[in-house]
């Protein structure tokens, strides 16, 4: 297989990478994290610039017309700059679900808006009882006449107090947790009844508590009523782009620790020479390597048409992610002694992100639960 980049490929790294250089110290973070939003409007806006909100989108509407390996480019040097705005949420979430579910027409309104940096958007999907699954849902629609009328409430949406669109799921049919019967809707966050409490989260990000309380809605904005399937192809390529940028953090702290290693000394040299570090930091580097692969792996996958085949592979990228993102961090914080642990400190603040991926649609136990259930990466379930 033939991992090199395209010409166009290139010259997207070339872009982000010296975006990220110029413009994302990690000093310039710390003021971008007092703004009110939490992040840059002035970094947002030259995001847009470079044409990656419209990444997901087609040309004809102002977009990219990328797919999971441009998208991958983007997110691992988002991890190394530790980028704060919401990308994720609008573009990769809110994008891919959009591209996914939405009518040409919605689609032809809503992506050049969205490109020209005129509109955010946030998956609302996580119910205090539902964890990892997205068809544990007890946020309801009923039908009154044409329109929709929506009760419930979503926790930790992600840049959900920024989002001007909330894409919103809620039980049409069914029980609890049936598969089918769940609609996905296009909310506007200023609509009668939509509640938000903002907060940041531990790695910096920003998210959000909304309660919907008869939050009335015309019949154009229900996107499917049945929205699981999409749904989970949408977030298996969420967590692939989740996997490069966890690559991304991991070589930014294993850059910090190894540039430490060869400043910091003791016992009249740098501890870089003595030869027990040195392997530590091989192992950090054998992890970023193995992380790597898989989350190349991952972005060829999310494509995969097979619901199986394809969420048998994420779900191994993001076990090998997980357990890489663990090992380099500790070992990152520990080769630098105490002041890992501070604030003024950058890699402790890799970590964190490294941390809340991990926790992001799964954890490393709930996918490996998952892939013993099937046989492994390529078996067969019992």
């Amino acid at each position: 297989m033939d991992f090199d980049l395209t010409d166009d490929q290139r010259l997207l790294k070339d872009s982000v990478d010296r975006l990220i250089a110029d413009h994302y110290s990690f000093e310039k973070r710390k003021t971008y994290l007092r703004e009110p939003a939490g992040h840059a409007a002035a970094m947002w806006e030259q995001i847009t610039e470079l044409g990656l909100l419209g990444l997901p989108f087609p040309e004809t509407l102002g977009g990219f017309d990328g797919g999971a390996v441009e998208t991958a480019i983007v997110m691992e040097a988002f991890g190394r700059g530790l980028v704060l705005e919401p990308y994720f949420a609008t573009v990769i979430l809110g994008g891919g679900l959009l591209r996914r579910f939405a009518s040409d027409a919605v689609l032809g309104g809503l992506a050049p808006r969205i490109a020209a940096v005129k509109m955010k958007l946030a998956f609302a999907h996580v119910e205090r009882q539902s964890r990892y699954d997205l068809f544990d849902v007890t946020t309801s629609a009923v039908k009154q006449g044409s329109a929709w009328v929506l009760n419930g409430a979503k926790s930790v949406v992600v840049h959900g107090d920024s989002a001007d669109l909330l894409l919103v799921s809620a039980r049409i049919a069914g029980a609890q947790r049936a598969t089918d019967g769940v609609g996905l809707f296009l909310v506007d966050a200023a609509s009668l009844g939509v509640t938000r409490r903002g907060y940041a989260t531990q790695d910096g990000q920003r998210a959000a508590e909304i309660t919907l309380s008869n939050v009335r809605l015309g019949p154009e904005t229900l996107l499917s009523d049945n929205a699981v399937p999409g749904m989970e192809h949408v977030v298996d390529e969420a967590i692939a782009a989740l996997c490069a940028e966890a690559v991304g953090t991991m070589q930014a702290m294993h850059d910090l620790t190894l540039e430490y290693l060869k400043t910091r000394k003791q016992f009249g040299r740098a501890i870089g020479a003595f030869q027990v570090l040195q392997h530590r930091s091989v192992d950090m580097l054998v992890e970023l390597e193995q992380a790597r692969s898989m989350a190349m792996f991952a972005a060829v996958m999310a494509a995969e048409t097979n619901p199986i085949e394809r969420r048998k592979a994420i779900a191994a990228a993001k076990v090998q992610i997980g357990r890489s993102g663990r090992h380099i961090g500790q070992e990152a914080i520990q080769l630098h002694g105490g002041i890992g642990m501070t604030m003024e400190y950058a890699v402790g603040h890799y970590f964190k992100r490294m941390t809340v991926i991990d926790q992001m649609f799964g954890d490393v136990d709930t996918h490996l639960s998952y892939l013993a259930g099937k046989g492994g990466l390529f078996g067969k379930a019992a």
